[in-house]
């Protein structure tokens, strides 16, 4: 139990509500983005039609490699970062450092877009700011990450607003802990038969409690990745090494070592990854090759965690001879706790760290979150409505936005599926977005009662679904079942599935309460015209 005075508990309970009132709808909106793009991979292969299972850095891709460096002219080839693309293609960034015209730090190079057949399907010049921007085959999965990670908003500001929201969640999931006075008993308390406003204040606290270790987790990690680059890099380089954003780089990111511009050519990169497979059991996510064609040259391979651990795992390469060194602490020289730290924020956030069951956890809490935030800002709407008008305009914008987001999102998802054979998916899927999120503002002001307004949006959203894997197969012209389960991706045909049954689901309910909104007032009835 939690004893506080009852000053103590009234404050608490203030700073609870007003904290969660007014940043929770765009909590709201960073979460639920933030669930959806637990799956952000498996959402791109579905919508994409993407049936290749085996990794670029399974497959040869040094010959690919080597043409690429002879295409390449000698002033980019400073470093070269290679990731995976799209249909497990491969991404080759060649690059040199410099400053742009603000004086901030950047790369300038040459961005190669390879197929998993080894052809170059895309070549582009220009700086690491400008170049790496969603494809016509990603756009979709890259809308819903950049959704989550800054709302669309301009960086720095984006970052900063995302890390203000999650020093939020921490306010109100520390308050709301201090206002349970009877903790445990909370947890299991359900009192079905009671009126809709206690249950529905036990069904908020239940989930809240449960999903209690969660919210922080997801808070202290996503205002970590937040703060991060926009605050804590900038001090700390202008503390510590006079600005010099790169030094500090260095110094923390970096592989102590002497310098040799001796030119040696690169060693083999296909040892490299199989040897780098063979140790970790896990093809690597990134590879990024330091002093390329130098004799100081240095290759490192990130991995996510092994089977059993929260830390990724990253080994150093010699690029000359593509001989093993050592594992690579993921901060620092030598390992650490505070690299260990560090290194864990990214598996615990994104839930990537035991594949398919952590991330289906990890969406259930996010789920389970989002109803939490929904239900905590509508006890405290509803118990207010009455005492000004302005109550309730702020219980129909709840509506509009929680009800209203998952409606845009799938409609963007509709919308990148009929455009991505038109090579116009990156503009659509964020203009249909914007499109649908109007068309439930318009909503919220035309609709005669919040309940029916409810009933539209759920039951839009209920319809977009079920359309999703129609629309998927026939105009987008994605593979089928029986396709995608041999090739080795059944997630396309599970994602049909949830997708499908979600969405007849969300249509029978408003079937079946449709009787109930209409009791509450007629939906084309206006109270004003009586």
């Amino acid at each position: 139990m939690i004893h506080l005075d009852r000053p103590e508990t009234k404050a608490m309970v203030a700073l609870h509500g007003w904290s969660g009132i007014l940043l929770g709808l765009l909590l709201y909106a960073v979460v639920l983005t933030g669930t959806a793009a637990v799956f952000a991979h498996e959402i791109g292969a579905w919508s994409a039609g993407h049936v290749a299972t085996r990794s670029a850095f399974a497959q040869p891709i040094d010959a690919t490699l080597r043409r690429l460096t002879a295409a390449t002219p000698p002033r980019y080839r400073e470093a070269v970062n290679l990731f995976e693309i799209g249909d497990h293609g491969l991404g080759a960034f060649y690059h040199r450092h410099e400053l742009n015209a603000k004086g901030v730090p950047t790369e300038s190079g040459i961005y190669y877009q390879v197929d998993n057949a080894g052809s170059i399907q895309r070549t582009v010049a220009g700086d690491s700011d400008d170049l790496f921007g969603p494809r016509n085959d990603d756009a979709l999965s890259a809308f819903l990450v950049d959704t989550h990670v800054r709302l669309h908003v301009p960086n720095p500001w984006g970052l900063l607003l995302t890390g203000i929201l999650g020093l939020a969640m921490l306010v109100a999931a520390i308050s709301g802990l201090l206002i349970h006075r009877h903790l445990f008993k909370d947890i299991f308390t359900l009192r079905r038969r009671a009126n809709a406003v206690l249950a529905h204040r036990d069904k908020h606290s239940v989930a809240g409690t449960w999903s209690l270790p969660f919210a922080f987790v997801l808070a202290f990690t996503g205002s970590f990745f937040s703060f991060y680059g926009t605050v804590g890099v900038p001090v700390v380089a202008m503390a510590a090494f006079g600005g010099d954003v790169e030094a500090l780089t260095k110094a923390v990111f970096g592989s102590p070592r002497t310098p040799d511009p001796r030119p040696v050519p690169t060693g083999n990169m296909d040892r490299i990854s199989a040897d780098a497979i063979r140790r970790t059991g896990e093809v690597p996510t990134f590879m990024a090759i330091e002093n390329f064609g130098r004799a100081d040259a240095q290759v490192t391979s990130y991995h996510n965690p092994t089977m059993g651990s929260l830390e990724p795992v990253a080994l150093l390469y010699s690029g000359a001879d593509a001989s093993f060194i050592r594992a690579k602490p993921n901060v620092g020289a030598v390992p650490s706790a505070g690299g260990t730290l560090v290194g864990i924020m990214g598996p615990l956030h994104f839930g990537t760290f035991a594949g398919l069951l952590s991330k289906a956890i990890w969406f259930g809490l996010g789920f389970a979150i989002c109803y939490v935030t929904y239900t905590g800002m509508r006890l405290w709407v509803v118990r207010r409505v009455g005492e000004a008008r302005t109550f309730a305009w702020l219980e129909r914008v709840l509506s509009v936005v929680a009800f209203g987001l998952p409606f845009a999102l799938v409609v963007a998802s509709a919308a990148f599926l009929v455009t991505m054979p038109l090579g116009t998916a990156v503009y659509w899927t964020t203009a249909a977005f914007l499109i649908a999120s109007c068309a439930a503002l318009i909503a919220g002001v035309v609709a005669t009662s919040n309940a029916f307004l409810i009933w539209l949006l759920v039951g839009a959203t209920g319809g977009v679904m079920v359309s999703l894997p129609l629309l998927r197969l026939v105009v987008a012209g994605g593979p089928g079942w029986s396709e995608a389960i041999s090739t080795g991706q059944p997630i396309i045909a599970l994602l049909d599935v949830a997708f499908s049954a979600t969405g007849l689901w969300l249509c029978r309910d408003c079937f079946l309460s449709w009787p109930l909104v209409t009791c509450v007032t007629p939906p084309f009835f206006h109270p004003a015209k009586a």
